[in-house]
């Protein structure tokens, strides 16, 4: 687990399933906190006990619900992703829908992104100077930004990409945004507007 920026922290595990290493991000508030697309943490479970219980849990899309169980289960956490995301938990998992516009707990934002799929979505909170949570759309592929393989996005590629791009710019556009924190790579810090933008921006 690392604190990235005050009270928001972020830590990396294996998913076994896709063999490659995920990301999900846990903010502190004053009554607990809200988890990102989460893994149980190498710390374990106990870590949340002692920090402050997650009261919510945010899915980017419907494949990234992961760990969300385990703490639904340890800690009566609120699982949250978008309505059209609903076929996915057909297996007692207790899921809340949501509508793309929402203001969700703690003012978290959810922003339509589509493309990739109807439900892939971004979060964006206000706190320390804008944070944008990103699933699928964006991945970090050393210091570079990309897609994911061209197996995985779909039977018209370039298509899918022009529409991603202008999702993010439009979302570039409207929010306030200065980090960037992906499912699929390290935190951006800082720059995370101006990284973003270029790789809207370029061919």
């Amino acid at each position: 687990m690392h604190e990235i920026l005050p009270g928001i922290f972020h830590w990396t595990t294996h998913h076994e399933k896709i063999g490659a290493d995920v990301h999900s991000c846990w903010l502190e508030d004053a009554d607990g906190g809200v988890l990102i697309d989460p893994r149980v943490p190498e710390e374990g479970l106990d870590w949340f006990q002692e920090r402050g219980k997650p009261h919510d849990i945010l899915l980017t899309n419907r494949h990234h619900y992961r760990d969300s169980g385990r703490f639904a289960d340890a800690f009566g956490s609120a699982v949250h992703a978008h309505a059209a995301g609903m076929h996915e938990f057909a297996k007692g998992e207790k899921v809340e829908p949501f509508e793309f516009g929402a203001a969700l707990p703690h003012g978290f934002l959810a922003i339509e992104v589509g493309v990739l799929c109807p439900e892939e979505t971004a979060f964006h909170t206000v706190r320390e100077g804008g944070i944008l949570f990103l699933g699928d759309s964006v991945v970090r592929w050393g210091e570079e930004l990309g897609f994911v393989p061209e197996e995985h996005i779909g039977d018209d590629p370039a298509a899918i990409k022009r529409g991603i791009r202008q999702s993010l710019a439009r979302i570039l556009d409207t929010l306030e945004l200065r980090h960037l924190c992906l499912a699929h790579g390290a935190p951006i810090l800082d720059d995370g507007a101006e990284r973003l933008r270029a790789f809207v921006e370029a061919d």
